[in-house]
């Protein structure tokens, strides 16, 4: 297995990510545990890449600790953060699945501890417990109204809509009410951040969290934002007429 290096990535997480949702997170916990029970262990550094979009799917990955990114580029070189990983999450099943190639690079933002499953060692649970297709269905189901969600979202909303978007999903995985409604994302987030995960150009983030500062809707301190009207975000992020 080659594990490369990404460029460099300056943040500090505070929080305890929430498992992001995955095809595999459908099975029962006796078979889950079964499946990762004797997966090999793998380590990364922070910065480096587990693997690429593209790159041949061999098998899935469950973090035991640390914190990944999972994203795509574009030509222009720009990215667009899909998700953030935290332990319990598991990477790589739908490539475990279909034997197609990765559909997204994920890479390591702090140390972390993974563990490795095959191909071989997951078709080997399926003949003994079927019922694994069934959950599998149910969660593929999900996943596909999640990504009409997403679409609909780039679709209909405008671009500070975008925005509100990204902010209230950060806040969803990170957030703290520290109280009177006002939510911190307890995790270091820059307007290139926001830009990759809004899908939009910098400058647009930009121009809207000032908008949004000097409205007393956002507030930031030591890098870290902070909703101080969630509501309003939540109406920015309401698809446009």
């Amino acid at each position: 297995m080659h594990l490369r290096r990404h460029g460099n990535l300056e943040r500090t997480i505070m929080a305890t990510p929430i498992p992001a949702s995955s095809i595999l997170d459908a099975l029962p916990s006796e078979v889950s545990r079964g499946l990762f029970a004797q997966g090999r262990s793998v380590s990364l550094d922070a910065e480096q890449t587990l693997f690429l979009a593209g790159d041949k799917g061999d098998g899935c990955y469950r973090v035991e600790e640390g914190l990944l990114k999972a994203s795509v580029g574009a030509p222009n070189g720009s990215e667009r953060i899909l998700g953030i990983l935290g332990p319990g999450s598991v990477v790589g099943e739908l490539s475990m699945i279909d034997g197609a190639p990765r559909s997204a690079s994920v890479t390591a933002l702090r140390d972390s501890k993974l563990y490795f499953v095959s191909q071989a060692d997951f078709d080997a649970i399926g003949k003994s417990s079927p019922e694994i297709y069934r959950d599998v269905m149910k969660m593929l189901a999900r996943r596909l109204r999640d990504t009409n969600d997403a679409l609909a979202a780039s679709s209909f909303l405008s671009v500070k809509g975008r925005v509100a978007r990204a902010l209230l999903n950060l806040a969803e995985a990170f957030g703290k009410d520290v109280g009177n409604g006002r939510i911190l994302i307890r995790q270091k987030v820059n307007q290139s951040d926001m830009a990759a995960i809004a899908g939009i150009a910098r400058e647009n983030v930009s121009r809207a969290l000032k908008d949004w500062t000097e409205h007393g809707m956002v507030s930031r301190l030591a890098g870290y934002y902070c909703l101080e009207k969630k509501d309003a975000i939540q109406n920015e992020a309401e698809p446009t007429a």
